[in-house]
């Protein structure tokens, strides 16, 4: 009987030696004539621990790490293969305090099962939801997306009930459902790790996606620094189509839907939805003017469903266990659960799936341990680079939609950088404007030259020249942005800088 033993094939643990410790397993068992069955799983989410190597026991998945290809011999002669003790030991996976407090709706398979194995996806309520879909009038199944609460986690946080239905309203003789994947937000890996982890789950919410608003062909646009993704949805996509779960006939049902996946362009400004759908068309990826609303009028002219992966990954467990269940985690009009990245200096980065409503100081200190380098935290950007930096009197308001927009904050695709008390906020606002000038699509005035000028001014307050009247520009500056761009590249920089100079004005020379 041989020994079952889980080694991620995630990135993050790739970056960290995953396969130099999978090489040096396999050719320990063998030296030692053990015989082994090794999965290349998704990661857990606890990146300092990566790689994290787990071995099927008759309690559980027992955990070792971090674990690197010097340390295999001795985890063998500790008896590892059979959950025995040693150093690296982390006892039950399950039992670990950062992932035991986690509510994981949407990750639920992602660090358990063999990504692209089929069986495995089905054995854990894979395509279930689907099933329950083929059974619904489309009308019905957006009915139950609606009553789910579920808000684009892309960022925006826009009703995916109302955008579906806006599709399914709109006559066409062809639809899409576009997954946007381009996920390039500063401290934000959750899709990448989804997307590893359990592809089958993105290929599912999609396909029921289309069942909604009859729709027959989708794309998922993958940002192009993502290869080990791409590689893993496209054998996903391929085995769900030989299985009949993609296609013309999916299932035997008479409907179908095509899927595709299309590398990204390395453009920032391709996460935004109209400029997406512009490169998936074989454009210069910049904004559109909206009206028409891509739900109207989107690729190629038709009506199209544009969600981010995981809004459409969490189709199937709306779809399996019913809106009521998944409306039940979170809080106010923010419903369901949201997974939180944490990265910067913090003492254990990583996924935290939480229902909203949690705090982002229990995030930093029960999840995070604090920060990497033992010095306090200072300030913590929510939202990716273009989200506000919280100082720490903000940290006990609930994240919630409402609460962090009351807070002239967002919480974005829930990606959280920490800075602790040698950051120097006047810089990391200057940042802010640099990147938006580099990566502006160019279209409109405000974010093209506004960005520009705003990193002229940023100059010249760091430089304390003519400061007073600098800041005062600076903030008429933002106003412009804020209110003249055509979209959130432009629109939202001033968030990440407003902040920054009114809650941290000593680091701009300011005194308040």
């Amino acid at each position: 009987m041989s020994i079952k033993i889980f080694v991620p094939g995630d990135s993050a643990a790739l970056a960290l030696g995953a396969d130099a410790v999978t090489r040096a397993i396999l050719a320990e068992a063998a030296r030692r004539n053990i015989a082994v069955n090794l999965v290349r799983n998704g990661s857990r989410g606890m990146l300092w621990l990566e790689p994290l190597v787990e071995v099927q026991t008759a309690k559980g998945r027992v955990a070792y790490g971090p674990v690197s290809a010097d340390d295999v011999a001795g985890l063998f002669d500790a008896k590892f293969d059979q959950g025995d003790k040693h150093a690296l030991g982390l006892g039950l996976t399950e039992e670990i305090p950062y992932l035991k407090r986690q509510e994981r709706l949407t990750f639920a398979r992602v660090g358990i099962t063999d990504p692209v194995s089929l069986e495995d996806y089905l054995a854990h309520d894979g395509y279930q939801g689907l099933h329950k879909a083929l059974t619904m009038p489309a009308a019905a199944i957006v009915q139950q997306v609606t009553e789910s609460g579920l808000r684009g986690r892309g960022g925006a946080a826009f009703p995916t009930g109302i955008k579906w239905q806006t599709v399914l309203n709109t006559a066409a003789a062809q639809k899409y459902i576009v997954c946007n994947a381009d996920e390039g937000d500063s401290g934000t890996f959750a899709d990448r790790m989804l997307m590893e982890g359990d592809p089958f789950v993105l290929i599912e919410g999609m396909t029921i996606a289309a069942l909604a608003v009859g729709a027959t062909q989708g794309y998922i646009y993958v940002r192009s620094e993502y290869p080990y993704a791409i590689t893993v949805l496209n054998e996903a996509i391929e085995i769900a189509r030989k299985a009949g779960y993609l296609g013309a006939n999916i299932l035997q049902s008479g409907k179908g839907f095509q899927l595709e996946v299309r590398k990204g362009a390395g453009s920032y400004v391709c996460g935004e939805e109209t400029a997406l759908l512009e490169s998936l068309e074989g454009k210069r990826g910049i904004v559109r003017a909206k009206p028409p609303l891509p739900a109207i009028s989107g690729l190629f002219g038709k009506p199209t469903v544009i969600n981010n992966v995981i809004s459409l990954a969490s189709m199937p467990i709306i779809l399996d266990k019913g809106a009521a269940f998944y409306k039940d985690y979170g809080m106010g009009c923010s419903r369901g659960t949201l997974p939180f990245q944490l990265a910067g200096n913090i003492r254990h980065g990583g996924l935290i799936e939480k229902a909203f409503g949690v705090t982002l100081r229990e995030l930093l200190y029960e999840f995070g341990g604090g920060s990497a380098s033992g010095r306090p935290i200072k300030a913590v950007q929510v939202g990716g680079p273009l989200g506000s930096y919280l100082p720490e009197s903000q940290w006990d308001t609930p994240l919630d939609y409402e609460a962090y927009t009351n807070l002239w904050a967002v919480l974005g695709h829930g990606g959280i950088v920490v800075h602790d008390d040698r950051a120097d906020l006047a810089k990391l606002a200057r940042y802010a404007m640099k990147f938006c000038a580099i990566e502006s699509c160019g279209k409109c005035t405000p974010c093209r030259i506004g960005a520009t000028r705003g990193v002229e001014v940023m100059d010249k307050i760091i430089a304390n020249q003519d400061r007073p009247a600098q800041v005062e520009l600076l903030r008429d500056l933002c106003d412009t942005m804020l209110n003249g761009s055509m979209c959130a590249m432009g629109g939202m920089t001033p968030y990440p800088v407003l902040s920054a100079l009114n809650h941290f004005a000593k680091d701009f020379g300011v005194v308040k």
